[in-house]
């Protein structure tokens, strides 16, 4: 069966037309569908307005300068060291029981038939003292419980000079510890060990533990400050294991740092935190490494924008500033191990320019079939 004369030449009028349109499209990639940006077209806005941002690569050399930054414009929250012990005194709201011995027989204090009394449940006052028969109000307000002890003995020597003194003490309100979120059993806690060794992580510990799980975060709040670290932090170094007062609240949270993952890696999300540092290639592998088929991994672009310019010499000259990572190269591998991601860094995977290509070559073999199936 013969084809009609025009058969071919249709044909070829077909093919010339869409290799006229793949010489277009090639000349003009940003028309087709893609799923991040090439590293050339977002440098070339640099170089038509070069007061916009600034551009550093991550690389050896650079490492110390960029460091530099990062502590002048991040200082991290305070935190108290642990100073020592800290004794537990006697405050306003405790309650003191006491149980005095007395072997003489004529005693003021006991019966005939007895060697001891029982005074329980006496709360201190505001100003610190507690009432005693036949010896009066005495001030027994921050003191411990042992020099407390022996200032009422002492105090009762004119009315029962062979008398022995007992006293145990439980804290009031002043003498505990809110645990207000992020353990596992929520609430007040009194500090129970006199020689002032309530830490920080025996008051978790206590409270059965953490219940975050990225990164936990401890604030500590006393007299209206806000102190915090993160728990790995007090698990490194005792010496961050701080002495808890009264009063004092305590709550665990996740880390709520986070960065951002965009292009053509394994997710594109916001990503918390899960460790205190994060480095580049922490980051990588955060957001499931990178797109076999589509990233360029010469050119992973660290978008982050600082509070405030710097105006040191040697310093970025513009708020906006974006640092190139090349990971092909075993310095850029290197020096990624090592370069910090702040939060709120956009980590951006640019596309190779080869998929722009495939992605045009597969348009055109598409339309090319349809056009053969309708002719």
């Amino acid at each position: 069966m013969c084809l009609p004369v025009n058969y071919n030449a249709s044909r070829f009028a077909t093919v010339v037309a869409f290799g006229l349109g793949v010489v277009f499209l090639l000349g003009s990639c940003t028309a087709i569908p893609r799923g991040a940006a090439l590293k050339s077209e977002i440098l070339a806005q640099n170089r038509a307005t070069p007061d916009d941002f600034s551009v550093y690569p991550v690389t050896r050399d650079e490492l110390p300068r960029i460091a530099a930054w990062n502590r002048q414009m991040f200082v991290p929250r305070p935190w108290i060291s642990h100073t020592g012990t800290e004794a537990q005194t006697i405050q306003p709201g405790d309650q003191v029981n006491l149980v005095i011995w007395d072997s003489e027989a004529n005693s003021l204090l006991t019966a005939p038939e007895q060697k001891s009394t029982a005074l329980q449940n006496m709360v201190v006052g505001r100003d610190g003292h507690i009432f005693i028969p036949y010896v009066g109000r005495v001030d027994i307000g921050g003191k411990t419980p042992e020099q407390a002890r022996l200032h009422i003995q002492s105090r009762m020597e004119d009315i029962a000079p062979s008398a022995q003194v007992q006293l145990a003490m439980v804290p009031g309100a002043r003498q505990k510890v809110d645990m207000v979120g992020g353990v596992s059993s929520p609430g007040s806690y009194p500090l129970e060990d006199p020689d002032g060794q309530n830490s920080v992580l025996g008051l978790i510990a206590q409270a059965g533990g953490v219940s975050s799980t990225m990164n936990p975060q401890v604030s500590l709040i006393r007299s209206g400050q806000v102190y915090r670290t993160s728990l790995a932090s007090l698990y490194d170094n005792p010496r961050l294991d701080a002495v808890v007062r009264g009063r004092d609240k305590l709550f665990v949270e996740d880390d709520d740092r986070y960065f951002r993952a965009l292009g053509a890696s394994g997710q594109e999300a916001i990503i918390p935190f899960d460790q205190e540092v994060v480095s580049a290639l922490d980051a990588m592998a955060m957001m499931s490494g990178l797109s076999d088929a589509r990233a360029n991994p010469g050119n992973i672009l660290i978008l982050r924008e600082y509070d405030t310019p710097l105006a040191g010499e040697g310093e970025p000259q513009h708020r906006r500033t974006i640092f190139t990572v090349d990971l092909t190269r075993a310095d850029g591998l290197f020096s990624a191990g090592k370069f910090h991601i702040m939060p709120r860094d956009t980590v951006l995977v640019t596309e190779a320019a080869t998929v722009s290509a495939s992605t045009i070559i597969g348009i055109f073999s598409d339309a090319l079939r349809i056009s053969n199936s309708v002719q």
